[in-house]
């Protein structure tokens, strides 16, 4: 395959974020110092970053045309055909890159080894380009990864590469009634995941940490209930968290697998505050207040990463 240009994508460390905030760094250390923490470790994180980014650079530039994009500026970017992706970051930035480039390959780099799980972040600084090599040769092994879609009914959308949060901006109950597989139920609860495969190792893992944690305190037994998708499984599933019983909610519709012929709907009752919002990333938000209903469902979109 013929690859015109590759767009390194990126995001700041958490020393530029801090400079940022206090304007320069000699006030960001003595912030942190005064207040115990160890300002070292987000130096070395910072320089072990820029490291690897230098090395990525260096090995790409004398062989393709090549940008570097922060993540900020994903969203307004227009990704053209021969476009290939290299990642380097967290896992998070990986999920939140994918959203954006229309299905174009990614390889992902882990910058940090001491530091990154990286359980979407199977290259190296100094292995990386042998990926892109095979992906030229159409040599390469790669993953198409199910996402999600959530459509309001304005039409407004959003995708999701690890899961979705739908429910209240901050810790007061979420209302809404939900409706999946012939039942329809009205509820109040903290808030409903809907998770990928490739999420399903992410936040709502918690919720399945959490029911092992009971069942094993009430029954001296740990099932390990856990979530047993693939990355490629056309499939979603669905938790609702912290239901609770009342005259006017019920809890029985709380957990779901959602294949690619089916929808989970869902109707907003709440006069204020009711979000949408996938990966993590609050500040990327679809509203979902009283009068808004939204339905989740397989995306035709799929996520490529280059192994």
């Amino acid at each position: 395959m013929e690859l015109e240009k590759v767009i390194i994508v990126r995001d700041k460390t958490r020393l530029e974020q801090l400079i940022e905030r206090f304007n320069s760094k000699a006030q960001a250390k003595f912030y942190l110092e005064r207040s115990g923490e160890d300002f070292d470790f987000y130096e070395k994180e910072h320089s072990t970053f820029y490291s690897s980014l230098k090395l990525v650079e260096n090995s790409i530039s004398p062989l393709y045309k090549h940008k570097v994009l922060f993540r900020s500026f994903l969203p307004t970017y227009m990704f053209a055909e021969g476009d290939l992706i290299v990642v380097i970051g967290q896992d998070g930035l990986v999920a939140n890159t994918a959203k954006y480039v229309n299905g174009l390959p990614m390889v992902a780099i882990n910058p940090d080894e001491e530091r990154y799980d990286g359980i979407l972040l199977p290259h190296t600084p100094s292995n990386f380009l042998a990926a892109i090599k095979a992906f030229t040769r159409n040599d390469h092994t790669s993953k198409q990864v199910t996402m999600a879609k959530a459509t309001l009914n304005d039409g407004q959308s959003l995708l999701a590469f690890n899961d979705f949060y739908i429910g209240a901006s901050s810790h007061i109950s979420s209302r809404y009634s939900l409706e999946f597989g012939g039942k329809r139920e009205s509820q109040s609860s903290s808030g409903i995941l809907v998770s990928t495969g490739a999420g399903s190792t992410g936040w709502v893992s918690s919720v399945f940490n959490m029911a092992n944690n009971i069942n094993n305190y009430f029954y001296n037994q740990k099932r390990d209930f856990n979530a047993g998708l693939d990355w490629e499984d056309e499939k979603l599933l669905f938790v609702v968290r912290e239901p609770f019983l009342s005259k006017m909610s019920q809890i029985d519709l709380g957990y779901g697998v959602i294949n690619k012929h089916q929808n989970l709907r869902i109707e907003s009752k709440m006069p204020a505050n009711g979000v949408i919002f996938s990966d993590g990333i609050e500040s990327d938000f679809l509203n979902f207040n009283s009068g808004s209903s939204l339905k989740i469902g397989v995306a035709k979109d799929k996520a490529c990463l280059i192994f």
